[in-house]
């Protein structure tokens, strides 16, 4: 048993709000049953003023998306001095950058697909690269506004130019690397397993494929050959240190072995604030190496710190 009061935060205000509630659920029910004093926070834009007033011992920031995971509340956190989980300002900010963190991930000697970033008013009715190639928001996460432009499309979809379009004016385009979807969680300095993820009737690993119940399938340890699944370990290890994350983080790969075992690997972006719901990736990771949900949540408290 601890005495340790831990404001776990949750929901806030960006798109992936759901995901954020079923995540810090999942975490303040598991740290209750390991024995700390739990304090569930719905973040507003009061979270400064309600912390100040609750004085916990640390925050287990279980939000997603902007606001949660970019910087800003870890700032708070640091300005309240509430020792905190996860990642810090400088590596929370530069991870949810798109642009950014592959300029640091491709120095670091992590292969990366070729992209550039426009307005996406500038795009038009011309492709703006040659295709297939993906759109995605430069700062959102969940896969939300991803668009993936196939080879045989005439032009550009529409819904990036049209006012539905609810993710920003920066978007990054990338070459669409075929091929299957693999991830690998960090934990301290420790790769964890890595996972094939298989979407189920989903074109790619999309929000619903993400979240909805049998919306994809997880197969871990990943049907690999040892080599590629040792590569994707070191590189996300590798990623996580490059970008100076802390705790837990979880990168995203593509492999195709369409022509060889051994081809080609594509690191795609690096999450500082895993999902933590019934069918995330990261526990299922951590229950693969050995440790239970309940530990792992216990391990991430005790880890918690400011200037991460």
């Amino acid at each position: 048993m601890t005495d340790k009061h831990v404001a776990v935060l949750m929901g806030g205000f960006s798109s992936e709000r759901p995901v954020s509630l079923s995540s810090g659920n999942a975490c303040a029910d598991a740290l209750e049953g390991e024995g700390y004093r739990v304090t569930r926070v719905d973040v507003g834009r009061d979270v400064a003023a309600v912390l100040s007033d609750l004085k916990p011992d640390v925050a287990f920031n279980a939000l997603h998306g902007p606001f949660g995971e970019d910087g800003t509340i870890q700032g708070i956190l640091e300005y309240l001095q509430i020792p905190y989980t996860h990642s810090g300002v400088l590596a929370s900010a530069l991870a949810m950058d798109k642009q950014q963190a592959k300029h640091v991930a491709k120095a670091a000697g992590i292969p990366v697909a070729e992209a550039k970033v426009v307005n996406r008013f500038d795009i038009g009715n011309t492709h703006p690269i040659k295709p297939p190639y993906v759109v995605k928001p430069v700062r959102e996460g969940s896969s939300f506004g991803v668009v993936i432009v196939q080879e045989n499309q005439s032009h550009p979809p529409q819904v990036i130019g049209s006012s539905e379009w609810r993710y920003g004016e920066r978007v990054m385009v990338e070459r669409y690397v075929y091929g299957r979807e693999l991830t690998c969680g960090v934990m301290g300095d420790v790769a964890l397993g890595v996972t094939e993820v298989v979407p189920t009737n989903h074109a790619f690993y999309d929000y619903d494929a993400k979240y909805a119940e049998g919306g994809s399938k997880h197969v871990i340890p990943a049907q690999i050959s040892p080599n590629i699944y040792q590569k994707i370990q070191t590189l996300a290890l590798k990623a996580h240190q490059a970008m100076g994350c802390r705790g837990v983080s979880r990168s995203d790969f593509r492999y195709d072995d369409r022509f060889s075992e051994n081809g080609e690997v594509i690191w795609l972006e690096i999450n500082t604030q895993p999902g933590m719901t019934p069918t995330s990736l990261v526990p299922e990771m951590a229950a693969h190496a050995g440790h239970s949900f309940g530990e792992l949540v216990r391990w991430m408290v005790e880890d918690a710190t400011c200037l991460r």
